[in-house]
């Protein structure tokens, strides 16, 4: 018998409940940047209430009674004039409020703009595996409602037409990634397809072919190393991308490096498809961090160059001290003649170490007898100082 009561209590509750106590029209409307909107909210006469006790509230702040009008005992209107982009995507909330604060009814509002035509559409693709497209937004790009942006491709002489379907959100909403079953040999048509509820737009077409637009992994095992007791040389070696192992073409690659303690990258671009470089005009006693990339030129005859990979990891290695400084020796005064010898001489392979900077085979040994010959006079020189002062 309790249960049964308790039943016919609660029924008229869940009947009043799912009755619409109040509606505001329009409901979620959908406006340009600048419009202005009057929207309405008509009250339910079973509530006993009159409109002019309504007031009204966006994004929860109040709204100017000014801006209101009692249309009559149950409707009552709000007029809002060159209204701003929304604050988010998920609409500005527009609500009817009764005297006591209670929320009667809410409507969301979509402010914003159509979007412009996608630009700067570029792609790549890793290891001729798959294909990776980006672009940028038309005009300032916010357009302040929910814009989607589809990439779409397909064969330029035959096919249909395709959607990449990579699903993704916030700023990687501007890329998408086609991981397989693209062909080889034949231009693909690429294009962006920008859409929201107040228009759409289509990018530029780009014909490119896959080959074309190729990318590699970063060279792998990169090796810095001294050679021998050269105060400011290293040498580093690395592996050629190993995905790319049983395809035709011809790397080319770039060195940069720099010191410790600096943020300033000096790059070497004069490799070639080497896969050993010798670095020369280095400061003794110091360390360097040392990165490679690639770029694949030339895949199965493309007559395009390709596209640069991302630097390795960072490989390490510092160049000997200088044994003078840490045997706390210094040479003897020379005389005015032997001082005009060795000025020249400093600038003479001065020149010679600037110009060896990068890779050049012929610089590089001249340099490496004339320090090598450097080298052990310095330390003869120091022995004999050495045997006098004992």
């Amino acid at each position: 018998m309790f249960s049964f009561t308790f039943l016919l209590l609660l029924v008229p509750h869940v009947l009043l409940s799912s009755r619409h106590v109040a509606v505001i029209s329009p409901q979620d409307p959908v406006l340009r940047i600048g419009s202005s909107l009057t929207a309405t909210c008509t009250l339910s006469p079973e509530l006993g209430l009159h409109s002019s006790s309504l007031y009204w509230t966006l994004n929860g702040l109040r709204l100017s009674s000014s801006s209101y009008r009692v249309l009559s005992p149950d409707t009552v209107s709000v007029t809002l004039s060159n209204l701003d982009g929304s604050q988010q995507q998920s609409g500005d909330n527009l609500v009817c409020h009764g005297a006591d604060g209670h929320v009667l009814a809410g409507s969301c509002l979509y402010v914003g703009m159509p979007p412009e035509k996608p630009v700067n559409l570029s792609c790549w693709s890793r290891n001729t595996k798959d294909l990776s497209c980006r672009w940028t937004p038309g005009g300032r790009g916010e357009t302040h409602i929910r814009t989607t942006y589809t990439l779409k491709y397909k064969l330029r002489w035959y096919g249909t037409e395709r959607e990449c379907e990579d699903d993704v959100t916030g700023k990687q909403r501007y890329s998408c990634h086609i991981p397989r079953n693209l062909a080889l040999f034949t231009p693909y048509e690429i294009w962006v397809e920008a859409a929201n509820q107040l228009g759409s737009a289509t990018s530029d077409i780009t014909t490119l072919d896959i080959l074309d637009v190729v990318t590699t992994d970063p060279p792998a095992n990169v090796q810095v190393n001294r050679v021998g007791h050269l105060e400011d040389q290293l040498t580093v070696r690395w592996a050629s991308p190993p995905e790319l192992k049983d395809v035709l073409f011809q790397a080319k690659y770039q060195i940069r490096y720099r010191l410790e303690d600096s943020t300033e990258w000096k790059v070497v671009d004069d490799v070639g498809n080497q896969t050993s470089c010798r670095l020369a005009g280095l400061q003794p006693g110091t360390v360097y961090f040392v990165q490679v990339r690639c770029n694949p030129v030339g895949i199965y005859g493309s007559r395009k160059a390709g596209i640069w990979s991302d630097w390795s990891h960072p490989a390490a290695a510092s160049t000997p001290g200088s044994e003078r400084l840490q045997s706390g020796s210094c040479d003897p005064k020379p005389s005015e003649q032997n001082s005009t010898l060795r000025r020249e001489l400093k600038q003479f392979f001065g020149w010679v170490r600037k110009h060896a900077s990068g890779c050049s085979g012929m610089s590089i040994k001249l340099y490496d007898q004339w320090r090598v010959w450097l080298q052990k006079t310095h330390r003869t020189r120091n022995q004999i100082l050495q045997d006098d002062n004992s």
